[in-house]
């Protein structure tokens, strides 16, 4: 592996860890809302993050906090970010025609 992809590596863990940490106290914050009777985040607005790389702290809040489990029009799209999510990760890191892409991250991180 060299230093660009360690980097890169880096770079998408990182991506992935503070969108999921953003998307759990988003569901968290959502839940309080709900259970409380204030105004909510829109399923817009959570599945957006799911979709940014925020699917794995959605999951885990889904689990921990029993938030958006009994909906499932909500679950089944939520499966679809998570598809095309990693389906645009999978793209990015091995397609060919996304090298300018890794180019651009790569001037970013550098």
């Amino acid at each position: 592996m060299n230093h660009f992809d360690s980097k890169l590596t880096l770079f998408i863990v990182a991506m992935y860890a503070g969108m999921s940490l953003f998307a759990f106290i988003a569901y968290a914050i959502d839940k309080s809302a709900a259970v409380n009777g204030r105004s909510r985040i829109s399923e817009r607005t959570l599945h957006l993050m799911s979709l940014i790389g925020g699917w794995p702290g959605a999951l885990v809040a889904q689990r921990l906090i029993r938030h958006k489990t009994q909906k499932q029009p909500f679950r089944r799209f939520l499966w679809t970010t998570v598809v095309f999510n990693c389906g645009g990760l999978s793209w990015l890191l091995a397609a060919k025609d996304a090298a300018d892409i890794r180019g651009f991250i790569a001037s970013l991180i550098s």
